[in-house]
């Protein structure tokens, strides 16, 4: 495995923080901190803090079939007290493959928008979520807070005001 080298750089300080825009890749954050020697600014936690203000306990994830099936969100998420359920392999299936076939080729389709909504409906009506974690960047292309009747979190939006504000107010 690659080893950043342990070295400073010009304007790194002990409050500095990575940050990675993607959901996917920061199921590896635990292994940068380590490798790279500085904390990350966690997409997961970020998304708790929002759930959290929302005073939501119960929150459907949607993700690529990789996101919804690893731990590293619903561990997350529980440390803030957050139950996580995700939709059954069936449709891991079809959000995987509207994400990779459609939204990552910018085919945004009706079509596909009423089988995400019958989803998080389902997620809503059996399984309790009060909110949905967009846990894919391509997802709010296609799901917006109009198309749903619970709390929407698009993770990318979440995660860019996070770190912004991280780097305003870090003293």
């Amino acid at each position: 495995m690659f080893r950043w080298p342990s070295r400073s750089y010009p304007g790194q300080s002990a409050l500095s923080r990575l940050y990675c825009a993607s959901n996917t890749l920061n199921s590896l954050a635990d292994v940068v901190e380590q490798d790279v020697g500085l904390p990350v600014l966690h997409i997961a936690d970020a998304a708790a803090k929002e759930v959290r203000k929302r005073g939501l306990r119960t929150v459907a994830l949607l993700g690529t079939k990789y996101t919804m099936a690893q731990p590293f969100y619903r561990e997350r998420l529980g440390k803030y007290g957050i139950r996580v359920v995700v939709p059954g392999k069936e449709e891991q299936d079809y959000i995987n493959a509207v994400i990779f076939d459609e939204l990552c080729a910018n085919r945004i389709r009706n079509e596909s928008r009423n089988g995400f909504k019958k989803i998080i409906d389902r997620l809503r009506k059996e399984e309790g979520a009060e909110g949905v974690i967009l846990g894919c960047t391509e997802i709010p292309l296609l799901i917006k807070q109009e198309d749903v009747s619970i709390p929407v979190f698009d993770t990318t939006a979440i995660h860019s005001a996070a770190a912004v504000d991280y780097s305003l107010n870090r003293q």
